[in-house]
């Protein structure tokens, strides 16, 4: 039985028990506290945690999920794996343990012609907690299930909560006898490879406290109303009915898994067995890569793209991993462009979006493989260099710093850096790099997280939601200024009921027409009075779904919860922001137009008269591109076509041809903004807009650059915004013309003419003043001083010498004092207001133990900064332009000890 199939008979199955059927969430699903979605329950925890209500007594899903806490272990057993899809059904005060048992086992036990799984009643097992009575006789009764396949088990294997305080219950786990080729008798607790689980039924009945660890915390006691969550890991149950060993070798994977072996001319499993311990280093690379392709697949059709933080660092060390191994198995060439199609064909039978979207996904994933290949072909040199260093010094350990250079410079992956190191025999300094990794953290700007939940707890905000029956009603898209009451009031995160003059406040009304900040779209700012007091809002925020939370300053009097206010929207502000947001939709089709419908919006900020839009592109826009999507948006604004809002079902929506956008999670009714008729622009929308494009006036696009691998940023700027800035640059222009005295359209090869001038006016004074330099090398001789039978010639030109002149003296006045004799040149001079030092020693000095590199380092300390070089010439430099005859003193100084010291 196909995986696609499995699938659809389960979400069948239950649904035909009165289960809503609920679509996968994306990947990047809005959980602060998770890169990926990584369960099943993980879009259901809103309402099992009872901060929202669920808008169904009962559920099912087959829910996308990746897990990254192992990725280094992927390949080397058969039971790792990154993506993966979590089967479920939920129930939420309706039914709980017998409901939960006997649907299990009828989907599981009833005959494939009959529409279930059909497998055998007496090759399964069941577990359940040691002191669940309850649960074990029901699977007895309700089943017929043998005593002797019911087996107890302790809090650590059969006994559920989230790890943190909040609802938690024993579990039931189902197994499936794989059959004595797999290991002994005795059922889970004796051989869990024989006896593979395949499925848990959460009983969430009871509410823990704080533990220590995942068996050690106290039971607080029942939950109000009881719940089901269970999760059958889809991968583990087609291996079951398509009788393979484990899930690299299901239908979904393993097509992938033998083009990369046919691609290498390899053969799967022939060399080794498939367990750790006798897996073939080219079966673990060919598992790496069957895994990795299909992660990478599905993590880009969820919106992600390559990156160097978070989930886009986790999807390129993934599509890295694939490619390397691929290199390891002998492929040099691109490998995505002949593995991707393949998953592409397997998974797309369960998810057909993914097709819809394939250009941009092939686009993203093929440019990050060009892209790594020359990040290979640098940072392996540079490695290589690294290494034999570390290895020539006796060292076994690759320093942080160097780990750092490779990523920070070269975007080498740290676990790319562990993996090559360890290949020639040596440990990176892992702590040191993440130190540095942190460091540039704590540089960059701080997560804009803290400023939408604010680190209040969001139990708060859902016992004020309760008041007001779970949601604001939100008034902004017909109104800017509404009457409405305080539902809540919070000071530093507390819920208070009332606040004076200068307390910053977070306030909930029942009603609002202000925006709070989403899609993009910056919050509205304004007024609230209420009786004698006045609050200014300087933001507002969704810190749980359907709640607005003004955060503000009470400028004057006193509030409290229950009173009725006055609300106003500041109009302008929220015009102008609307005005960029409407210039958002008129850009984003217009890149798709130019350039492909690959060039998808991958974020963006709507501010007031300007935006900022970043999008899926793998390489610069040209300036002639450029422009002439900036032509084109303005032909759109003259043509002054109107911006219309419908509210639709998601499937309509979609069908209609609307945009979705990426990783935003949508309801089952969705807005819809249109430009003109929508057969230009239709996207899915929540923000606010201009009545018609007339109203952006003029757009100007400011730049296009890259923000990281395949995403481009354009900022632009709208209305009286775009206008002032054109103006000053009309300007700018005016003057440049009176200065060259000449025509607007003259200027650009008027002044390239002045510059080019300007390059060889400085060629022509840099080449007297080296010529000078030299000129005077027979005058210095004389002032060489004898130091412990070594000359010494210390000098400070006193002028602005640049190093290459400088250092070009120094070999020359060291070539005058012959070889004969041990001799040191150390000169110093200013270039560009800074201080530069050389050194120079003949191999005489040298052979006494005066080096240049060590001299050079003693006189740039001096000078305040650094240097290095050559034992026979070297350079520094530093920061204090007093300090040159200092420097030149601890020059002499040290050619003194070293001589001395012999």
């Amino acid at each position: 039985m196909e995986t696609a199939e499995i699938r659809r008979r389960w979400l069948r199955f239950f649904e035909s028990k009165g289960h809503t059927v609920v679509p996968s969430a994306p990947l990047l699903y809005d959980d602060p506290n998770l890169l990926f979605v990584n369960a099943g329950m993980v879009p259901f925890k809103p309402y099992f945690l009872g901060q929202e209500t669920p808008p169904w007594n009962r559920a099912t899903s087959v829910q996308k999920c990746v897990r990254t806490a192992d990725i280094d272990e992927v390949g080397k057993t058969s039971r790792h794996g990154t993506f993966f899809q979590m089967n479920g059904n939920f129930s939420f005060g309706d039914y709980f343990k017998a409901g939960a048992i006997e649907y299990a086992w009828e989907l599981l036990t009833t005959s494939q012609q009959a529409g279930g799984y059909g497998l055998d009643p007496d090759k399964l097992w069941v577990t359940v907690f040691e002191n669940d009575d309850e649960a074990a006789e029901m699977w007895v009764e309700l089943t017929g299930i043998s005593r002797e396949r019911v087996v107890r088990r302790g809090m650590a294997d059969n006994y559920w909560s989230m790890g943190v305080p909040g609802p938690c219950g024993p579990c039931s786990e189902i197994y499936v006898d794989r059959g004595p080729e797999y290991g002994p008798d005795g059922g889970p607790t004796v051989d869990e490879d024989r006896f593979m689980e395949i499925w848990n039924l959460v009983f969430m009945q009871s509410e823990r406290g704080p533990g220590q660890s995942k068996d050690d915390f106290p039971i607080l006691g029942d939950l109000p109303r009881q719940n089901i969550d269970t999760g059958l890991g889809l991968e583990r149950l087609a291996s079951i009915l398509q009788g393979v060993d484990n899930m690299y070798e299901i239908d979904e994977v393993y097509p992938v898994l033998e083009k990369a072996a046919e691609m290498a001319g390899k053969s799967y499993g022939v060399t080794g067995g498939q367990t750790a311990e006798s897996s073939h280093p080219d079966d673990v690379r060919l598992r790496v890569v069957a895994d990795h392709v299909r992660s990478g697949l599905m993590l880009i059709g969820d919106g992600v793209t390559p990156g160097n933080e978070g989930r886009g660092y986790v999807l390129r060390r993934m599509l890295r991993r694939a490619v390397r191994s691929m290199r390891l198995l002998g492929v040099e060439g691109p490998s995505l462009p002949e593995l991707l199609p393949v998953s592409l064909d397997r998974m797309s039978r369960s998810y057909p979006e993914l097709k819809r979207d394939w250009d941009r996904i092939s686009d993203i994933a093929y440019s990050e493989e060009e892209a790594f290949r020359r990040t290979l072909a640098a940072g392996t040199t540079i490695l290589d260099v690294a290494v034999n260093r570390t290895k020539s010094s006796g060292g076994k350990t690759l320093a942080g710093a160097e780990a750092f250079a490779l990523h920070d410079t070269y975007g080498f992956p740290i676990d790319l850096t562990l993996e090559m190191a360890a290949e020639q025999g040596l440990q990176v300094d892992e702590q040191g790099f993440r130190t540095l990794m942190a460091e540039q953290r704590n540089r960059a700007k701080a997560d804009a997280r803290a400023k939408k939940s604010g680190h209040t707890d969001t139990h708060v905000y859902r016992e004020i939601a309760d008041t007001i029956g779970g949601a604001v009603d939100f008034l902004g898209y017909s109104q800017v200024e509404s009457d409405a009451r305080v539902a809540g009031l919070l000071i530093n995160g507390e819920s208070r009921s009332r606040a004076r003059e200068g307390d910053e406040i977070e306030l909930v009304l029942d009603r609002t027409p202000f925006y709070a900040e989403s899609g993009g779209q910056l919050a509205d700012h304004g007024v609230i009075e209420l009786g004698g007091a006045l609050v200014r809002i300087e933001d507002v925020q969704k810190p749980i779904s359907n709640l607005s939370v003004h955060r503000g300053i009470v400028l004057s009097g006193e509030l409290g919860v229950g009173e009725q206010a006055n609300a106003r929207v500041d109009v302008d502000r929220r015009r102008s922001v609307s005005r960029a947001h409407t210039a958002t939709h008129i850009l984003h089709q217009s890149l798709r137009d130019a350039l492909s419908s690959t060039a998808t919006q991958a974020g963006s900020e709507n501010a007031p008269g300007r935006l900022r839009f970043d999008f899926s592109w793998s390489s610069p826009v040209s300036a002639e591109t450029f422009s002439e999507i900036e032509a084109h948006i303005n032909d759109v604004v003259l043509s002054d076509q109107p911006v219309s809002a419908d509210v639709m079902d998601k499937a309509t929506a979609l069908e209609s041809g609307a945009l979705a956008m990426f990783g935003e999670k949508y309801g089952d009714q969705v807005r819809v903004v249109s430009i003109g008729d929508g057969s230009w622009s239709k996207e899915f929308c929540g923000g606010t807009h201009a009545l018609s494009v007339g109203q952006l006036g003029v757009v100007k696009l400011l730049s296009e650059s890259s923000i990281g691998s395949g995403v481009r940023r354009v900022e632009a700027l709208v209305g009286a915004d775009a206008y002032r800035h054109l103006a000053r640059e009309s300007a700018v222009v005016s003057q440049l013309t009176q200065v060259v005295k000449g025509r607007p359209e003259e200027l650009p090869e008027r002044i390239a003419g002045i510059l080019a001038r300007l390059k060889d006016a400085e060629r022509e004074i840099n080449a007297m003043r080296s010529a000078q330099v030299l000129a005077g090398a027979g005058e210095l001789l004389g002032r060489a001083a004898q130091i412990e039978g070594v000359q010494v010639l210390a000098h400070d030109t006193a002028a602005e010498v640049g190093g290459d002149d400088l250092r070009r003296l120094a070999l020359d006045l060291r070539a005058r004092l012959g070889e004969e004799r041990p001799c040191v040149v150390a000169l110093t001079s200013v270039a560009k207001g800074r201080p530069v030092i050389i050194v120079a020693t003949n191999a005489a000095a040298r052979e006494q133990g005066v080096k240049a590199g060590a001299l050079v380092k003693v006189a740039a300390a001096t000078l305040g900064g650094g240097g290095g070089g050559k034992d026979d010439v070297a350079q520094g430099g530093g920061t204090d332009v007093t300090k040159t005859t200092e420097a030149l003193a601890a020059v002499t100084q040290s050619v003194r000890q070293a001589v001395a010291g012999r």
